[in-house]
């Protein structure tokens, strides 16, 4: 059995907007209420479990929220169940400790309730205390459904929907693959990607192309009063231009990544400390735009799926500086030379290109 994962847009009523929204705000409270709670226990010396939590919240939500009854509990429960995951993670070293979510932050809330929950037909998808909304496009996978989570970013609602499907979690058949050769895949700012066949993924770099109008929306929404009715304007300004910004960098990514594990049958990558590679103020700012981290994410999860080994090189092997021909290892090699020129060999080559040979495994 394989776990897919589809996100698609909604295009909900102004009804189910609301109580969309309302269920997201619902979730925020839960989670912050519990964070609370778990925070009054480390005070007093007592180590309040998920049970203690649920129970304490339960009991007062009523009360102190009477206007809870209206929205499904499901939103509630599923975010405590996430506070406990965020504390086991804190605990384990994984994370920080949680801190408490505001109106200005993601808004979120998973739907679900075990099986049978959540129904989809077609492109339709029925949500508890909601009832049946419309999706732009059907789902793709077949077989149960799982987590169902409802988030909005730039005023649009997307549900992902993770499904249990029939299929085997192994790959596809090594005859589809057996015939392609081994590919070497080197990341970059200006080429997003370069492949050891010469190949390259141009980069859109799209915080570069939208900076001048993210800096005018954000000088709007600075401008007008907190909370008016000319300041939600343009916080939505903003936040457009955000999610165009997002879109372009995502589409970029999936066409890159797909078109490389089409044509491959082994993928060698190199292992990026992209915290280490952000301390160079220099760069930092184009290393964010691009999300290479990110990239090589998604490509390794495509590569995953279709049965097709990735090899991560060392985080300190130098691929730009080591010659694909002869292997020497320079002992410099500044970022403005574009060209490698190894001088045991005589051999010259594309500094990408290069690289990206280097990382290909045999």
């Amino acid at each position: 059995m394989a776990l897919r994962t589809q996100k698609i847009q909604l295009n909900p009523n102004n009804k189910q907007s609301t109580l969309l929204a309302q269920h997201c705000g619902y979730a925020r409270v839960a989670y912050n209420a519990a964070l609370s709670s778990f925070k009054s226990g480390l005070d007093d010396g007592n180590w309040k479990t998920l049970y203690d939590i649920k129970k304490e919240f339960n009991a007062k939500k009523r009360e102190v929220f009477p206007w809870c009854d209206a929205m499904s509990q499901n939103a509630s429960k599923n975010a405590i169940h996430n506070f406990n995951d965020a504390v086991k993670r804190w605990r384990s070293g994984q994370n920080r400790f949680p801190k408490p979510k505001n109106r200005s932050g993601r808004q979120s809330y998973q739907a679900d309730n075990g099986k049978g929950s959540v129904r989809v037909h077609k492109k339709r998808v029925w949500l508890p205390k909601v009832g049946w909304a419309r999706m732009r496009e059907e789902l793709r996978w077949t077989g149960e459904i799982g987590r169902v989570v409802v988030s909005r970013k730039d005023d649009k609602w997307f549900v992902s929907i993770l499904v249990r499907t029939d299929e085997e979690n192994t790959m596809v058949q090594m005859s589809l693959i057996d015939d392609k050769p081994a590919v070497g895949v080197d990341v970059g700012i200006n080429t997003l990607a370069t492949c050891s066949d010469g190949t390259t993924y141009e980069n859109p770099r799209p915080l570069k192309r939208y900076l001048r109008q993210l800096r005018r929306a954000g000088r709007g929404l600075s401008r007008k009063v907190y909370l008016s009715s000319n300041w939600h304007k343009a916080r939505k300004r903003l936040a457009h231009v955000h999610y165009r910004i997002s879109c372009i960098r995502e589409d970029s990514h999936h066409k890159a990544s797909t078109s490389i594990v089409r044509k491959a049958s082994a993928i060698g990558i190199e292992t990026l400390n992209v915290s280490g590679l952000l301390k160079n103020r220099k760069l930092a700012k184009a290393l964010s735009d691009s999300a290479l981290s990110k990239f090589l994410t998604m490509l390794k999860y495509k590569a995953v799926r279709r049965g097709i080994p990735i090899t991560e090189a060392s985080m300190f092997f130098a691929s730009s500086k080591t010659c694909s021909r002869c292997g020497h290892k320079k002992a410099e090699l500044n970022l403005s030379e574009r060209t490698y020129h190894c001088t045991e060999c005589g051999f010259e080559c594309d500094r990408d290109i290069n690289a990206a040979v280097n990382l290909c495994p045999v």
